[in-house]
């Protein structure tokens, strides 16, 4: 028989992660794309994470399997509905000796991920790490700066205990490597093109925003929290709004910071959390998207907004490095650039000529970026590191080759 035509069986995962759907943020809708994606290719996953008011302790329900895990939690501050996972080493302990996936994929870093990554460090389990949150950033925008290089060192030493590390740009996986995080593998983000789509833009929604004929929708999605640089988004419109008395500014999302900007600025349209096809429909019917956000690790955001159609201003970082061409899909600019940032909202906001044709690039851009190829990498990453491929962790006691993953692209 031709080596090719042997089947490869499936493989049994456990993913351990203190968010998924059906809570709204991208870590938790790119963990929920991945786990559905490697299901339909009929893997065996399990996810564990921390127990939601109304869950049960199996089968949780929403976009849960009967095979998943909840496991004890406590609220984050500052992020109401999100929980973090208390430390669950012995009960994984005993429920993978019992049934032992092939591979552990740790999505956070939390109390929960440590003790999962303790428990597949003491069975021999190998296991991956996704990068997802630069939560050192986040310190400085709480003002907890000082944190920063223990946070930093945190995080690092909980990466470079895994056989791989995954980072959604090759900037960030460049970054990781240089920190001396062994192993860094890039898999990236993908969309629903057939959700965020241009066709939705709804004129209803334009008139209950206030846009009139000829008018403009300029849009920020996103968690309304400082890490999200929210002052630059309003600096930004007040010089579009200078020029163009017909722009309105509509904010999608929540947050800790809603409140206070509702009472500051009621000139401003807050819509609140919105999800599946009524969230694609905001995105359509903006005619410009604004995200000045310097923290994140891609920013799912943007390429929603690229396949809505919507041409987007940022700072050249993150998801617009990669996918916006300066001047052909939006405008990036350097990234702490205020002053450049708010001119380049303003000229887009002026190009009435131009904005169409930024949009279908922006669209077309974004087609290439299927889900089911990220699955793909994201599979061969799991595969080759339950083989015993990849780089040997910084731990004496966990068996493994030595050498580089073969798939996904290798900083």
């Amino acid at each position: 028989m031709n080596a090719s035509a042997v089947p490869v069986p499936p493989l049994k995962v456990a993913v351990v992660t203190e968010t998924y759907p059906p809570e709204v943020n991208g870590v938790a809708m790119t963990v929920g794309r991945l786990v559905q994606g490697l299901r339909a290719r009929g893997h065996l996953v399990t996810v564990i994470r921390p127990r939601q008011p109304g869950d049960g302790d199996v089968g949780a329900g929403g976009a849960s399997a009967p095979a998943d895990r909840t496991v004890a939690g406590l609220p984050l501050p500052g992020y109401p509905g999100l929980r973090f996972g208390l430390p669950a080493k012995s009960r994984l302990l005993r429920e993978w000796r019992h049934e032992r996936p092939d591979v552990v994929h740790l999505v956070t870093e939390g109390p929960l991920g440590w003790s999962a990554l303790g428990a597949a460090r003491r069975l021999g389990i190998p296991a991956t790490s996704g990068f997802h949150t630069n939560f050192d950033r986040y310190s400085v925008h709480y003002g907890m700066g000082f944190l920063r290089p223990a946070v930093a060192a945190y995080l690092r030493t909980f990466h470079r205990r895994t056989r791989a590390t995954l980072a959604p740009t090759m900037a960030l996986a460049a970054d990781l490597a240089g920190e001396g995080i062994p192993g860094v593998k890039v898999v990236g983000r993908g969309v629903d093109t057939s959700l965020f789509d241009p066709a939705r833009r709804d004129d209803g929604l334009r008139a209950a925003w206030g846009v009139g004929e000829g008018g403009l929708a300029v849009l920020s999605v996103g968690r309304l929290a400082a890490e999200k640089n929210l002052p630059l988004t309003l600096k930004a419109f007040a010089a579009i709004r200078a020029r163009r008395p017909d722009a309105r500014l509509v904010l999608v999302g929540d947050g800790p910071l809603r409140r206070g900007l509702e009472e500051r600025h009621p000139e401003h349209r807050f819509a609140g959390v919105r999800i599946g096809e009524d969230l694609a429909a905001h995105y359509a019917s903006g005619d410009l998207f604004l995200f000045p956000s310097l923290t994140e690790t891609f920013g799912n955001v943007t390429l929603e907004a690229l396949a809505s159609g919507v041409p987007t201003v940022a700072y050249r970082s993150a998801a617009a490095a990669e996918l916006i061409a300066d001047g052909v899909q939006g405008l990036t600019v350097s990234p702490g650039d205020e002053d450049a940032f708010a001119a380049a909202a303003v000229a887009l906001a002026l190009d009435d000529a131009g904005r169409p044709r930024l949009g279908r690039a922006a669209r077309e851009r974004a087609l290439a970026c299927a889900w089911e190829q990220v699955v793909g990498d994201f599979e061969a990453v799991l595969r080759a590191v339950s083989a015993g491929d990849g780089p040997q962790p910084y731990a004496a006691e966990v068996a493994g080759a030595a050498g580089s993953l073969p798939s996904a692209p290798t900083v």
